[in-house]
């Protein structure tokens, strides 16, 4: 018989495995929470905005609280435990998925077709001349090895033409060279022996997984990360299927059937959705979140919309590359945990010249979790100013000035004067 969860127990268990079911450790984080964090959730994100925090910055704080960046950033790309690749987008993964990430190097795609083509004949040989430049004098940036192909026109502010770049980049999704971050988060390229400890990614490699292999351990990382969720949803986590995809198809049922075949999840049915879920074996209901945290568009529970929308009732889309007059929340808007569901979305900017933690604009999540009851303004403008007060110090920023955009922006500038 078919096991059943209500909606609310349904959040709770996927809030516990995402360790956002409870406050904040005590203690300020250092590497053992790092790996704890990256080793769970098998993928931390990463992009190059930079309005607030770094992406990759984001999750581990909403996690554990306040931590030195700068030590998370040396252990990531400082430590032989990591690898940067194309996990869910571009990514760090822990080292023990490198071969899981084999048959993405191998694969073949359109961006990678036609960057080939476009180099052999623009700049024939130019990838050789650049794998062996890496080769010679890695860890080096793009800059360093411009010399190789002197770019024929001028830098643009949103894109970069350098044949060099390209070849890079085409090298490092191939697994022919490896990737890591410099100062300011500038990727850099080295050899993969160097980088992982045997050759880069050839066809026949004895240290990859074969593809559909790779897949299930991919899969079966997702339900361990996420402990509930549809086929889709646990496919979202690496990016086993397109976004756009309606379905994860005949694969997604292979992987599901599988894990549950070797015990590590079952099949339930949950309060309001469509489609069957698994639940991993030994996820665990907590009984009531207690957490309050500011959630990025990069973190894991925000990831895949029809799961938000699903699960916490949320409508959620970045507004990043939206033109400005067309925005409906903000530019860099971050979801308000507040127990199990979300109460509010805070748009928000560090101006760090002036020591401004800006809030340009704050919302009354106008989504409801299925089940939930609505808390009234004034709490959760309470609990969303010590949050902001929390976020603050830990950017270095002295002062929060609340701009007069949102329905809850008079609410929390009264809670902040009040604090």
């Amino acid at each position: 018989m078919t096991e059943s969860l209500s909606a609310a127990e349904a959040r709770r268990i996927h809030l516990a495995a995402q360790s956002l079911a409870r406050r904040r450790p005590a203690g300020r984080p250092g590497p053992a929470r790092f790996r704890e964090y990256l080793e769970r959730q098998g993928v931390l994100q990463l992009d190059s905005v930079n309005v607030l925090a770094r992406a990759h910055h984001l999750p581990v704080y909403s996690r554990f609280g306040p931590y030195d960046r700068e030590r998370l950033d040396a252990w990531l790309w400082g430590s032989t435990e990591n690898f940067e690749h194309w996990g869910h987008e571009a990514s760090v993964m822990p080292r023990d998925l490198l071969p899981a990430l084999h048959h993405r190097m191998r694969r073949s795609s359109s961006w990678k077709a036609r960057t080939i083509d476009r180099l052999e004949a623009e700049r024939p040989g130019l990838l050789d001349q650049v794998r062996d430049g890496v080769e010679a004098h890695g860890p080096v940036t793009a800059a360093e090895l411009e010399h190789l192909a002197p770019r024929e026109r001028r830098r643009g502010p949103w894109w970069d033409e350098s044949h060099v770049k390209m070849a890079l980049e085409y090298l490092f999704m191939t697994g022919e060279v490896a990737a890591s971050r410099a100062d300011h988060f500038r990727r850099t390229y080295d050899s993969p022996e160097r980088a992982w400890g045997h050759a880069g990614a050839h066809d026949g490699d004895a240290w990859a997984l074969p593809p559909e292999e790779a897949q299930q351990q991919l899969f079966d990382r997702a339900i361990a990360a996420t402990a509930i969720g549809t086929v889709r949803d646990l496919a979202d986590h690496f990016r086993l299927t397109s976004p756009a995809t309606q379905g994860a198809g005949p694969r997604g049922g292979a992987w599901a059937a599988s894990a549950v075949e070797r015990g590590l999840a079952s099949w339930v049915e949950v309060e309001g959705w469509r489609e069957p879920a698994l639940l991993a074996t030994g996820a665990l209901d907590p009984g009531r979140a207690t957490a309050s945290s500011l959630l990025s568009p990069f973190d894991p529970v925000c990831w895949f919309r029809p799961r938000l929308q699903r699960m916490f009732g949320v409508d959620y889309r970045i507004e990043i590359y939206t033109p400005a007059h067309k925005r409906v929340f903000g530019y860099y808007c971050l979801l308000f945990l507040h127990g199990d569901r979300f109460e509010a979305r805070v748009d928000l900017k560090a101006r760090r010249k002036e020591g401004v933690l800006s809030v340009e604009a704050t919302w009354r999540e106008p989504g409801r979790a299925p089940g939930s009851r609505r808390r009234d303004d004034a709490s959760v403008a309470a609990s969303l100013a010590a949050e902001l007060r929390l976020m603050a110090g830990w950017l270095g920023l002295e002062h929060i000035e609340v701009q007069p955009h949102g329905d809850l922006a008079p609410a929390l500038a009264d809670a902040l004067r009040a604090g």
